[in-house]
């Protein structure tokens, strides 16, 4: 907990009642973000997309190249091989119960745009999503660390 700060991005939500973002989170005082998007129950495979913004409305955002990982067995994980992502982002499967884990480092971000958010498509389906960000290398660590989302 000193060295890492965990951040709630999208509680647990169905995503088909319209397309879903998460909250804005910053990596200005991180080097690095290790963002876990989870599906419960899938009617339908959503898009993915990861954002880099301006500031915490955002007044801008946008989509940006990432790596993940993905784990697309019911229940399961083991993750599989890294895999590049376009700006265009991925489709997420059918499975249920299923994960994918982004990473992205705060130097591939452009200069003014410190923070991140995950956008999600809507599927059309009854479909439960949550989003995590795990915010490692911290400029100042300590027992307690300062807010990432405002």
């Amino acid at each position: 907990a000193e060295e890492l700060h965990i951040v709630q991005a999208l509680a647990a939500i169905d995503i088909n009642v319209s397309a879903q973002n998460s909250d804005v989170f910053s990596l200005a005082n991180h080097a690095h973000a290790t963002i876990i998007v989870g599906f419960g129950v899938t009617g339908a495979a959503t898009t993915v997309t990861l954002e880099e913004c301006d500031d915490f409305s955002p007044t801008t955002s946008t989509a940006i190249a990432f790596s993940y990982y993905a784990e697309t067995t019911a229940g399961g994980d083991t993750l599989g091989a890294r895999t590049a992502a376009t700006s265009s982002g991925f489709a997420s499967g059918t499975n249920d119960g299923i994960f994918f884990v982004l990473e992205v480092d705060a130097s591939q971000l452009t200069d003014g745009y410190p923070n991140l958010r995950v956008a999600l498509t809507d599927p059309g389906a009854a479909t439960l999503a949550s989003v995590w960000a795990i915010l490692s290398g911290p400029r100042y660590a300590g027992d307690q660390n300062a807010t990432a989302i405002a």
